[in-house]
């Protein structure tokens, strides 16, 4: 139940982006020195860390972030005299009062002693996600948990000097150049320092022999465990594969190798620090998660070389991160791949559609609506401006404001500047639309057609509901010979345009390329199913329930909406509204293709549990009949043609 509270939460959405934000004094954390030495075999580590900071204004406390289970047991200034600490645990922090009043723009330095033990079964900074654990034979610590004193999370870019103590057989692996350090008796030293304000503050411990591949030039280095080692040579070629091509497209990346660092199930699914890629033990499958490497491949530029300035920003590398999956997916597969992706990232851009981009930092991170927003939705963005501005020049901008702004924070602003000198005409309204504004508009589309001395004139005019939208559209027009298109402009809930063509027009599509982030019967479908499946998968069946309901009042023959409808009646046990359901699903619109075949094969297991077997059997060889084998459907059925299906009851 994890994702209850996220996706709840998302209900009362507005309400929490409306309440006011705590003010905390404003601190710019310059360097970090940390000393941290990790047991293994009591999960606990021990570290003095000094932190480096300017204030930004005059001031007498400051509040850092600290994972909860880490206690303190002292604070000083840099001149040694106690600073009182005060704990929350609510919000994870700990406030600082200095003994005398902070002058603005001076450094000044603050020495944090604590300890704790982090076995990832504590409560996480980001809820419900582990960022932290202390294993016997391995331990990652990662930024998000706040593993040491975190001020500015994901905004404030820092250098750091790492000095990390582990028992000797294991090996620590850091961002930054390695230096020689003395060990205590016992035990290994490992000392990182890494020079370029960024955010190098994850780690791992690891042993055995890594596996390294090397692919198109690029080295890249794999701590598997496990039965997952057998894959680390076929996702370090495709390490190495995605690193070229985004090399080609962003520019030198910042770290010119990658280390690939396996963790465990509940964590996430993957988190890119300087250097390093931690991948979660159940994200390893038998094939290479193309879109996952794309997205952590991507984030050492669109995260760790640049930042968001404020997490007003987040849009600029979540999005360019998320979209980085598109394109890599179109370098790969070509654009038809990129076409079928593009329409499911906007379809999850859609789930959220009252919050504008700018204040996706508000919402709770990491949770499903703060990657629609600030990812899926940012993506969006991306894709619609290569569409405004055109192929090459998109690909300018992404690679000249990277140029532009290597390890540093920027801004909405900052992108627009520049793709405004790309294009060579302001963006303003665009920016405005996507970033600043929420909602997604729909049209409607009207027009006539007039024959003319030299062929046909088409008058005819675009309504949708946003009074403030503009955007440049597609207007494809289908003639008795060769289609034509036509690029109009959208301003405002009423825009009429004239097109003239050649041949006599027989159909107009506007936006044929789906482009433009919009509404029309079938998105509404697919959000709502999506809205749905969301609430099915952390167990809210009635919410999951509405929501298809909202998709079949849009589509009533909406096979995904009955065969998910199907699916809760059936895991309640409600046998027979789940095979009316499937029933539905069979006789609806049968998209996607696949409910054709497990429609079937539910029914076939409906039937077993109720003790009609030749009915069942019948089922079954529908499904076989198929030949529709998505998710081993085929040997699925091929099973219960053998044997009957037999319903998994609770233990008592």
């Amino acid at each position: 139940m994890e994702r209850t509270r996220w996706l709840m939460a998302g209900l009362l959405l507005a309400a929490a982006l409306a309440a006011p934000q705590e003010r905390r004094p404003r601190i710019d954390v310059r360097h970090y020195r940390i000393e941290a030495d990790i047991n293994l075999q009591e999960r606990a580590l021990s570290a003095r860390v000094e932190v480096w900071f300017v204030p930004e204004e005059e001031l007498s406390s400051a509040v850092f972030e600290l994972h909860n289970a880490l206690s303190v047991s002292k604070v000083e200034d840099g001149r040694g005299r106690p600073v009182s600490a005060t704990r929350s645990h609510q919000d994870f922090t700990q406030r600082l009062t200095f003994p005398e009043r902070l002058a603005k723009g001076v450094t000044s330095a603050v020495v944090f002693h604590y300890d704790g033990r982090l076995t990832g079964e504590e409560e996480s900074p980001v809820f419900g996600i582990k960022f932290a654990a202390i294993h016997p034979d391995f331990a990652y610590l990662m930024y998000p948990a706040r593993w040491f004193p975190v001020s500015g999370y994901t905004t404030d870019r820092f250098t750091a000097e790492l000095r990390i103590t582990v028992p000797t057989g294991f090996r620590v692996l850091a961002p930054g150049l390695e230096k020689p350090v003395d060990s205590p008796a016992g035990k290994t030293s490992y000392l990182f320092e890494f020079t370029q304000p960024s955010f190098p503050g994850s780690l791992a411990v690891v042993r055995g022999e890594p596996v390294r591949t090397d692919a198109e030039g690029v080295t890249t280095t794999l701590y598997f465990r496990g039965p997952n080692q057998e894959m680390a040579s076929a996702y370090g070629q495709e390490f190495g594969r995605a690193v070229a091509f985004f090399s080609g497209l962003f520019g030198l990346p910042p770290q010119a190798n990658l280390t690939v660092i396996e963790t465990e199930a509940g964590a996430p699914n993957g988190y890119a620090a300087p250097g390093l890629v931690f991948i979660a033990s159940n994200s390893i499958g038998k094939q290479p998660n193309v879109r996952l490497v794309a997205n952590q491949v991507a984030r050492q530029w669109w995260g760790i070389l640049v930042s968001p300035v404020t997490r007003s920003h987040l849009w600029i590398t979540n999005g360019a991160s998320r979209y980085a999956e598109l394109l890599y997916l179109e370098h790969v597969s070509g654009a038809a791949a990129l076409e079928a992706e593009a329409r499911d990232l906007y379809v999850d851009a859609l789930t959220i559609n009252d919050v504008p981009v700018i204040q996706a930092g508000r919402i709770e991170d990491y949770s499903p609506e703060f990657w629609a927003v600030s990812a899926s939705k940012g993506a969006a963005v991306y894709h619609m401006l290569r569409f405004v501005i055109g192929e090459e020049s998109f690909r300018r901008v992404l690679r000249e404001f990277l140029a532009a702004h290597p390890w540093a924070a920027v801004s909405t602003e900052d992108f627009r500047k520049a793709a405004e000198q790309v294009h060579g005409q302001s963006l303003e309204y665009f920016f405005l639309q996507w970033i600043e504004s929420s909602g997604a508009p729909e049209f409607k589309l009207a027009y006539t057609v007039y024959r003319t001395q030299k062929g046909f004139r088409v008058v005819g005019k675009v309504s949708q509901d946003l009074d403030t939208f503009r955007m440049p559209v597609d207007l494809k027009i289908e003639t008795e010979g060769n289609p034509e298109t036509k690029r109009i402009e959208v301003v405002g809930t009423s825009s009429e345009f004239v097109v003239e063509t050649f041949g006599r027009p027989k159909r107009l599509i506007l936006d044929p390329d789906n482009r433009v982030l919009r509404f029309n019967d079938k998105v509404r479908v697919a959000v709502a199913i999506r809205r749905g499946e969301q609430f099915a998968e952390i167990g809210e069946f009635n919410e999951a329930l509405k929501e298809y309901q909202r998709a079949l009042e849009v589509n009533r023959y909406s096979s995904l909406a009955h065969y998910r409808i199907g699916e809760i009646f059936f895991l309640q046990n409600n046998l027979q509204s789940a095979a009316n359901a499937f029933r539905e699903a069979l006789n609806g619109d049968l998209d996607p293709p696949w409910t054709e075949v497990w429609s079937h094969i539910n029914l076939g297991k409906i039937f077993d549990i109720t003790g009609q077997r030749e009915r069942a059997l019948n089922e079954y060889r529908q499904a076989i009949r198929t030949k529709d084998n998505t998710q081993g459907a085929q040997e699925e059925a091929a099973r219960y043609l053998k044997e009957p299906y037999q319903r998994q009851r609770p233990a008592a």
